[in-house]
């Protein structure tokens, strides 16, 4: 499959040829597991105190004739604290046991438990390879909801990489059709529930994703564009590729960065 290689003002300059990793067929379903597994690394582990609703002193007698006993006194089992008494008529009130007020979890969550979920290596291998296939289907890209212009999929040139103001960035989108895009995750919405107060009120969008040789100024031309990410060519991962474990993101690659990933063989 060759693709148009385009510069700054959206006019070509060249073809490429794409190496075989982007010949994979689609599969959803590994994509899914993938990113997940992805997910799942981040997940830390949680747990209640190990004293959390034990902190009451509930010790009663069940012996007869015991001071501060509850034999014979006509009432279930359960584990009290005293309140106050007067004598040997004693105030109790419920505590310790599950179900009574201020008492511990029958089933509380458990540092020990493992959040990890695997997957196989070449499986993973295998997700990338068609979450990379996935970038270059106008079907499935248009599916995810992105908003794209007619001649993707297209290679962008290298000159791209070097880019250091966020306006001169702009343009260059604003050229190669994507302005409609960026004005769509530039639209946040406010998300459902307590997470607003928890530091998380806004909920965006992705929008492209540029694969770049390396690292540079770019990446911060672009950091305060909403929605845009950069990646070194070597660090992808399906997550990167398919947010919300759905392929298909809008994907442009720098012809350098293409030329890696076959020189490489990146993936295989």
């Amino acid at each position: 499959m060759k693709l148009d290689v385009l510069d700054m003002a959206n006019n070509k300059i060249g073809e490429i040829e794409l190496p075989a990793q982007f010949e994979e067929e689609l599969r959803p379903d590994l994509i899914q597991r993938a990113v997940l597994a992805i997910q799942s690394h981040r997940r830390q582990a949680y747990a209640a105190s190990s004293s959390a609703g034990k902190r009451a002193s509930a010790k009663l007698s069940r012996r007869r004739k015991d001071y501060r006993g509850s034999y014979g006194i006509g009432i279930s089992r359960v584990p009290r604290k005293i309140m106050t008494r007067r004598g040997t008529r004693m105030n109790w009130v419920g505590a310790f046991a599950p179900g009574t007020v201020g008492g511990r979890r029958a089933h509380p969550p458990k540092s020990i438990k493992i959040w990890w979920k695997k997957i196989n290596g070449k499986e993973m291998t295998k997700a990338l390879r068609s979450a990379i296939a996935a970038t270059v289907s106008k079907e499935a890209v248009i599916q995810r909801g992105h908003l794209i212009p007619n001649n993707y999929p297209f290679v962008l040139d290298d000159k791209f990489e070097s880019i250091e103001k966020t306006k001169t960035a702009l343009d260059a989108f604003k050229k190669l059709g994507l302005g409609d895009e960026l004005g769509r995750v530039k639209i946040r919405k406010v998300r459902a529930g307590k997470g607003k107060a928890r530091g998380r009120k806004y909920k965006g969008k992705k929008g492209p994703l540029i694969v770049v040789s390396k690292k540079d100024s770019l990446s911060r031309a672009v950091i305060n564009i909403p929605g845009i990410d950069v990646v070194d060519v070597k660090s992808l991962n399906a997550e990167l590729l398919a947010p919300g474990t759905k392929g298909g993101r809008l994907t442009l690659w720098t012809k350098t960065a293409i030329g890696i990933l076959e020189k490489d063989g990146l993936f295989r």
